[in-house]
């Protein structure tokens, strides 16, 4: 009896003091790829863009877009309005971007770090594609408001894409992104967006409104609405310099 409590008492020991198993975090390219796939669809899809750009002492203006999204490399932005504007396209595909203008013949190349309206610059619309475009470090985990977030370092793989550094911080229970900063290849901070307004599309709860400051003229904000977005079927055709002109609005 003596020997068989020894026993029993060894192993309540042994379980004691036994390291208890934890849950890994998932790695940095796992936490970008799962933000990712919530920020956009993975399927082609099409959605009407509203931008509002707002300044101090000014009053607001807007323009709306169409985009077609094609996989994550093919992309046509059509301008809606402002009127003047209307007709003007852009067509990405993969790293290169054009602009079509009702005044000129051929598109013509232009950069991803332009702007397009107010704080919103090309690459912004355009290009989405943060875990093909960068490489991600997890810099640590955070506490915001009882909430933690997982912060990324994202280092671009390319120089054609437009901002050469984010810091982005992602929800840990659920991967939403939360905000992010974009910054210069110089350093320097350029803008802050949060992403705001989570409502489920096709099938998924994600960010419906960006709102993009400028950190470097303070009181400059632009806030962009995501609406309609629908899935599509595109034909390769559409993503070509020569179809721009035959866009229909």
């Amino acid at each position: 009896m003596i020997k068989s409590s020894l026993k029993r008492i060894y192993f309540l020991i042994i379980i004691l003091f036994l390291p208890i198993p934890c849950h890994a975090d998932p790695s940095a390219e796992q936490i970008l790829k799962q933000a990712d796939e919530i920020r956009n669809p993975q399927q082609d899809y099409k959605v009407i863009v509203d931008i509002i750009s707002k300044k101090v002492g000014e009053k607001d203006k807007s323009a709306k877009y169409e985009v077609l999204v094609k996989g994550k490399e093919k992309t046509i932005i059509k301008t809606l309005y402002p009127s003047v504007d209307r007709g003007t396209s852009l067509l990405m595909i993969h790293y290169d971007l054009w602009v079509f203008l009702q005044s000129i013949s051929k598109p013509l190349r232009i950069s991803f770090q332009q702007r397009l309206f107010g704080e919103a610059a090309n690459g912004d619309i355009a290009r989405a594609n943060f875990s093909g475009d960068y490489n991600p470090k997890l810099l640590l985990t955070e506490k915001i408001d009882k909430k933690s977030y997982y912060v990324l370092d994202l280092t671009a793989k390319d120089e054609r894409v437009t901002y050469q550094k984010v810091i982005l911080w992602v929800q840990k229970d659920n991967f939403h992104p939360f905000k992010a900063e974009f910054y210069a290849i110089s350093g320097k901070l350029l803008k802050t967006c949060s992403y705001e307004n989570y409502k489920v599309i096709l099938g998924r709860l994600r960010p419906t409104r960006l709102v993009l400051d400028n950190a470097l003229k303070l009181g400059q904000t632009s806030i962009i609405e995501y609406s309609n977005m629908t899935q599509e079927n595109f034909a390769d055709k559409f993503f070509n310099k020569n179809y721009l002109k035959k866009l229909k609005y």
